[in-house]
């Protein structure tokens, strides 16, 4: 690697730039100079060797697209002159490759975090309010800012409500999907208590929700239905203050690496995603993975491309072929909307200098590090199986984050590029590729990547990322999203409203 440019992979025909040049500059790759043809930004590619019309641009030591036209040395190479090699959907056969293994940590780590009364491990201790409905996302607001501060400094991290815009006038499994998404987070064993508020005439009703929560702890799930309440706010502070009292039962105590959870995503990427941030998640997953804990993968348009490297790794051909139905649905999902199935970059991730859905792809998915993939779950799927698990969700990164909050992640890293303010609602670790990003936005980055370009080892980088995760999951520190109360949801939408 030199200061000025990185080749990401010795059989790649492309370089990765670590500074604007200018057209007419110089770089020095192996020992011979490239005259640069024009202006390239940082982060973006340019190439070292000439590249025929049709012949395939070559990154990670894997083909990202081809050329739309012949290209020289020394030119920018992006999607003026790149085009994507995918198309549709496609057949895949089980290979039967050597499985990956996933290695065993030699020593035992530990966490402090609340070991709930049926056994689950939360690492905060908040209330939250889950509305069945839109209907009544400033009733459950009011109530929440409310009682936060009537309930300040009394053995909790907080009370919280989720809005969103569903729980009516959704059929079948659109409404199924919220139900999930909203029953998995009544579930979430950061949350010590739950209020479950309802208005009464929506179609996700509390009697139906009851059906879909399945069993549930009394003491920790209180209900309210607004439409039947004399005064809700009343009514509702009554059973917050119930539920604050649970809480304050609870106290951290030592509990093994093992019980962690922990969501991989990225958004807003640039050309340093697949070499610094994403990498570093990887080694990180495959780290927390060796000490028996657990590490979810999703944003399924962004593994075409890049999906045979996550099938490769499928734990038996059971899996292989959940893997198999999870892209190709995913691309149906497109088909059927009559939209490209590979209209990807975002035009954010394009001036970052990612060029087609391959690069972006293979950067992606190297968040997944190199564990054997155990699970693959559906939408709003909660995890059982310890290891690496994929679940169905799109690139959208609000969607996105909340479903791996949904299956049961205590923490979501996410890396990013170009930098987003958002959170979901568990501990969302933003996760910078390049120092300026981190040095611009202190408000919102937690950890910064950008490191590994000026001199820092991957194994150094990933003990550091390890700690600073046991140190979040034991309450030592708070990412941004929650300092600044930055916690959102968002519910994938796939249906008729009525």
């Amino acid at each position: 690697m030199s200061s000025t440019y990185i080749l990401v992979n010795k059989t790649d025909n492309v370089i990765v730039t670590l500074k604007d040049y200018e057209k007419g500059e110089a770089l020095t790759f192996e020992d011979k100079d490239i005259i640069l043809k024009e202006d390239v930004p940082v982060g973006h590619k340019v190439a070292i060797e000439a590249i025929n019309q049709g012949q395939d641009i070559m990154k990670y030591g894997f083909p990202i697209g081809h050329a739309k036209e012949a290209i020289e040395v020394g030119q920018w190479v992006h999607t003026h002159n790149t085009k994507t090699n995918l198309s549709g959907t496609l057949e895949y056969s089980y290979g039967q490759n050597e499985p990956a293994i996933s290695k065993k940590a030699t020593q035992e780590r530990t966490f402090k975090g609340y070991v709930r009364a049926n056994g689950e491990v939360g690492i905060r201790n908040e209330i939250w309010i889950i509305n069945t409905v839109g209907c009544i996302n400033k009733t459950a607001e009011l109530l929440a800012k409310t009682a936060d501060k009537q309930f300040d400094g009394q053995g909790i991290d907080g009370i919280y409500h989720y809005p969103h815009l569903f729980g009516c006038s959704q059929l079948g499994d659109d409404l199924h999907n919220t139900q999930k998404i909203l029953s998995n987070l009544v579930h979430h064993p950061n949350a010590a208590g739950i209020l479950v508020l309802g208005l009464g005439c929506e179609n996700n009703h509390i009697a139906e929700f009851k059906k879909v929560i399945g069993d549930y702890d009394e003491n920790r799930v209180k209900f309210l239905g607004v439409q039947e309440a004399d005064d809700e706010l009343d009514e509702g502070l009554e059973l917050l203050e119930e539920l604050v009292l649970y809480a304050q039962t609870f106290k951290r105590e030592e509990v093994p690496v093992s019980k962690l959870k922990v969501g991989l995503k990225c958004g807003g990427s640039d050309g340093f995603s697949g070499i610094t941030a994403n990498p570093l998640v990887g080694s990180f997953s495959d780290k927390l993975i060796s000490h028996g804990g657990t590490s979810v993968l999703t944003e399924v348009p962004e593994m075409f491309g890049a999906e045979t490297i996550l099938m490769n790794r499928a734990k038996n051909e059971k899996v292989f072929n959940m893997i198999v139905d999870l892209v190709n649905d995913f691309k149906e999902y497109f088909i059927k909307h009559d939209q490209v199935v590979y209209e990807n970059p975002s035009p954010g991730n394009k001036k970052g200098g990612i060029t087609t859905l391959e690069e972006k792809s293979l950067g992606c998915v190297q968040k997944g590090g190199f564990s054997p993939v155990n699970d693959v779950l559906p939408y709003g799927g909660r995890v059982t199986s310890p290891g690496l698990n994929l679940v169905q969700g799109p690139g959208n990164d609000l969607v996105s984050v909340t479903a791996l909050a949904a299956s049961g992640a205590h923490i979501v890293i996410f890396t990013t590029g170009r930098g987003t303010p958002f959170g979901g609602p568990v501990p969302t670790v933003k996760m910078s590729t390049n120092t300026p990003l981190a040095e611009k936005k202190k408000n919102w980055i937690d950890f910064n990547a950008g490191e590994l370009v000026h001199g820092k080892e991957m194994d150094e980088m990933t003990d550091e990322l390890f700690d600073y995760i046991l140190a979040l999951a034991s309450g030592d520190v708070r990412t941004n999203n929650e300092r600044n109360g930055f916690k959102e949801i968002s519910i994938f939408k796939d249906g008729v409203i009525l």
